[in-house]
């Protein structure tokens, strides 16, 4: 009886051993992860999205299929411009991470076309995962919990600041160029949306413009400007021509905020692009609007990532779904 009392204690004390052994063990994992992500993040780890190379003298915008919008610009000397970075979700931050992590870039700069949340959320987790070089400033800000952070991630990273307003270029060396068409930089009374950057983007004689969250009273007036003097929106040797416009990104994720009758009837875009999904869909007003003026339009919900490759003043549109 003595026997076996012994052996069940011996027993007992080996199981009471092995599960402080598993304990601790399982701590020093934690412990480690803990130590190891503050400063690892753990976006590095996730493997990096296959995308084709680059050409020789290829320019290539990428617009993702992600909640609040994103286009990636591929500059053809490497240099990388993200326009927005998403409304910061989990998912919608380790897609852009793992997307630009896969690009053959030089540099990256970022730039917010407004300080809504679903534009910056992103930015937070694209600063953490890759070394920015330049960050461009919406013309306009309110005092957010989003944007303060967007403030210190800039901060932190230590990287150059600019604020666009309108005039303002982005110039790269192979030519290729942006003007910032819109706002100015002391306007009174406009709305977020009325405030959003809008960019006319040119290389090799084909035309983008990027028109974050317009609304269809600032086309109005940037149409009467245009209309008024067509070289309004010049900065000195780079030229913008809103009527050889050849491909557009459709303002709000094709709201009917924007899109305008005149807007369209003026750009009268080859290819026009609208960033949306499932809950960001397109109006039925505004897709029978552009459907009209465009000669065709494409939509990342139903495409995924939507690229055009412009090269040799030609362009060629591909897509795909990660």
């Amino acid at each position: 009886m003595k026997e076996y009392q012994t052996n069940a204690q011996r027993a007992k004390r080996s199981a009471l051993i092995r599960k402080i052994i598993a304990a601790l063990l399982t701590a020093s994992i934690v412990l480690f992860l803990a130590v190891f992500f503050s400063f690892v993040p753990f976006r590095l780890m996730l493997p990096a999205y296959k995308v084709a190379a680059r050409e020789e003298g290829e320019l290539r915008l990428h617009f993702l299929d992600l909640k609040g919008g994103v286009t990636v610009v591929e500059f053809p000397d490497g240099e990388v411009l993200v326009v927005n970075a998403g409304d910061g979700s989990f998912e919608g931050d380790n897609t852009l991470c793992r997307f630009l992590r896969g690009l053959d870039m030089t540099s990256l700069s970022v730039l917010a076309t407004s300080d809504s949340t679903s534009h910056i959320g992103g930015m937070c987790a694209l600063f953490e995962t890759v070394q920015v070089k330049k960050t461009y400033f919406p013309a306009f800000s309110a005092d957010t919990g989003a944007f303060t952070r967007f403030l210190s991630a800039v901060d932190k990273e230590g990287c150059e600041k600019e604020k666009l307003v309108r005039y303002s270029a982005i110039e790269n060396s192979s030519g290729a160029y942006a003007v910032c068409l819109s706002p100015y930089s002391q306007e009174e009374g406009a709305t977020e949306e009325e405030a959003s950057t809008v960019l006319y983007l040119s290389y090799a004689g084909v035309n983008i413009v990027l028109t974050g969250d317009l609304t269809a009273k600032r086309e109005g007036q940037l149409v009467n400007e245009y209309t008024l003097f067509e070289s309004v929106f010049d900065k000195g040797n780079f030229r913008v021509r809103l009527d050889q416009t050849d491909i557009l990104l459709a303002p709000s994720h094709g709201s009917d905020r924007g899109s305008s009758e005149a807007w369209l009837s003026l750009l009268n875009p080859k290819t026009t692009v609208i960033c949306c999904n499932q809950s960001e869909r397109p109006s039925d007003n505004a897709l029978s609007r552009i459907a009209a003026h465009s000669g065709e339009v494409l939509r990342t919900d139903e495409l995924g990532i939507v690229t055009v490759s412009v090269k040799d003043g030609a362009y060629r549109v591909q897509t795909h779904i990660l």
